[in-house]
């Protein structure tokens, strides 16, 4: 029997997978647990009309996250903080403060996961932070640190 695969499943397929199995797997096991449905001529037009939707859906949001990438290598990002002697920070400037302040200055919101760091920023100066925000989709942003802000 074909079906397609609504799930991964482990030795069989991965999502949208039309397979061959046996009919008693398919049966007893697959389409009850809703891992797959049988691979009729009509649920194979639906999962095509799904994947079309789905690849479009992936252009948006790749276009809109290059957008974002170019509107925030345009300009650095200036984060204000109370500093010591020689310039050095009290405390340090973490994926946090950089979200905080690409938010402050830009509106739109971004996942602190998402900010590459490879050690905390810890003095004033500027530094080069990369930014996953999408699949092969990144952006190099310049981060300026300034002192003398008062809590």
């Amino acid at each position: 029997m074909e079906v397609i695969l609504k799930k991964d499943v482990k030795g069989t397929g991965k999502v949208g997978d039309i397979v061959k199995v046996s009919d008693g797997f398919a049966r007893n096991k697959l389409i009850p647990s809703g891992a797959a449905v049988e691979a009729t001529p009509a649920n194979k037009k639906a999962m095509e009309r799904a994947a079309a939707k789905m690849k479009e859906q992936f252009e948006q949001d790749k276009a809109a996250a290059e957008a974002f990438a170019r509107k925030l290598s345009s300009e650095p990002v200036v984060i204000k903080t109370k500093v010591g002697d020689g310039g050095r920070l009290f405390g340090s400037i973490t994926s946090m403060d950089i979200a905080d302040a690409i938010k402050e200055q830009t509106g739109e919101e971004i996942d602190r996961r998402k900010i590459v760091l490879d050690k905390p920023i810890k003095e004033t100066g500027v530094s080069e932070v990369e930014l996953k925000l999408f699949q092969d989709v990144s952006a190099k942003i310049e981060i300026r640190v300034e002192g003398g802000k008062e809590d």
